[in-house]
């Protein structure tokens, strides 16, 4: 048996996959374990190795079968997975600064190692999870403490130059035209304002959203709230119907309609994909949203106006398989 294994490492956890070379899962749950980022490169990726282990341990099969490795993490970092001179955004250690990540987890592994970002490896697995092997084109949008995601061409990553392609975070949108947004100028960490993370994420929420319309609905049983600790509210007071709660996913929802008709205007998709953390909710809220979405798209060429709007599947294991079928990909391109 030859194996593919998919790697996701964060700043908290570190999640497996395995695939065989026909693009099934052996593991289909979540396969993760805190991840030591925090200590340095040395004890990191001595984890990664031991967890592989684990993880092949849990599919039933031998580690010996695992004849390649697709990696992800967050960025910033080069299209072969040089971390930025300034290190990852999550790993604090001072050693990850320029720190070669699939060129040293290559020489432990002893196999060869493909590296993507985090959001354009979940970016991979809603497409493919759409339209598997078929050429086809697609935008993901990825919602979470940030805005992550990815643009994918006839099934490939675009990755850019520099490996910064797919930063759909950081695309500026006219945050004037969401309503209760008109005279707010939203901040990124980045230092852009007005693109898209700077709307639609949890930061978002805390640093700018909330604020806005808590002006607006003085009384709301969130202003006694430090607002960090009312920002991780947000979304369950707006599944249970809280009109102020509503109005501010409303906005990041019409925010990301505007991202979208961009990118209708420039890749013309074959689907248009939403995940993260701040649509895992029911089943009737992720329809709403989406709803939303359209709602806050300009009209559409009547040819363009069918273009499907999907939920992304596995959120939690999203990045672990796309960077798995990044790895199938070249193994397969190799022969």
């Amino acid at each position: 048996m030859q194996l593919i294994a998919g790697i996701d490492l964060g700043g908290t956890a570190v999640n497996y996959t395995l695939i065989d070379l026909d693009g099934r899962f052996l593991i289909e749950d979540l396969c993760e374990h805190p991840a030591r980022s925090v200590e340095g490169p040395d004890v990191c990726l001595q984890q990664i190795v031991d967890g592989l282990a684990i993880a092949a341990g849990k599919a039933g099969v031998a580690a010996e079968d695992i004849i390649a490795v697709g990696l992800d993490t967050p960025g910033p970092a080069s299209a072969t997975g040089v971390l930025s001179a300034k290190g990852s955004t999550n790993f604090v250690h001072p050693e990850w600064a320029g720190f070669d990540l699939p060129g040293n987890l290559t020489r432990l592994l002893k196999r060869p190692v493909s590296y993507l970002n985090d959001g354009n490896a979940g970016a991979l697995w809603g497409h493919f999870n759409i339209f598997g092997r078929a050429p086809a084109t697609s935008v993901s949008a990825i919602v979470g403490t940030g805005l992550g995601g990815g643009v994918i061409v006839d099934g490939r990553v675009v990755t850019g130059r520099a490996g910064f392609g797919g930063e759909c975070g950081h695309v500026l949108i006219p945050t004037q035209r969401i309503a209760g947004l008109e005279t707010v100028d939203p901040h990124c960490n980045c230092g852009r304002i007005g693109d898209l993370e700077s709307v639609c994420s949890l930061t978002a929420i805390r640093n700018t959203l909330l604020p806005a319309f808590l002006a607006k609905y003085p009384g709301h049983e969130l202003a006694s709230l430090d607002v960090r600790d009312a920002a991780k509210k947000v979304r369950g007071l707006a599944e249970r119907g809280d009109a102020m709660c509503l109005d501010i996913f409303r906005a990041q929802a019409h925010a990301l309609g505007l991202f979208f008709d961009q990118m209708v205007n420039v890749f013309d998709p074959d689907a248009l994909i939403v995940g993260g953390g701040a649509i895992e909710a029911s089943p009737e809220f992720q329809a709403w949203f989406l709803s939303e979405i359209r709602a806050g798209m300009p009209v559409q060429r009547e040819e363009q106006a069918d273009i499907p709007l999907r939920i992304m599947p596995n959120g939690d294991t999203a990045g672990a398989r796309g960077a798995a079928i990044e790895a199938l990909r070249l193994v397969s391109a190799r022969g």
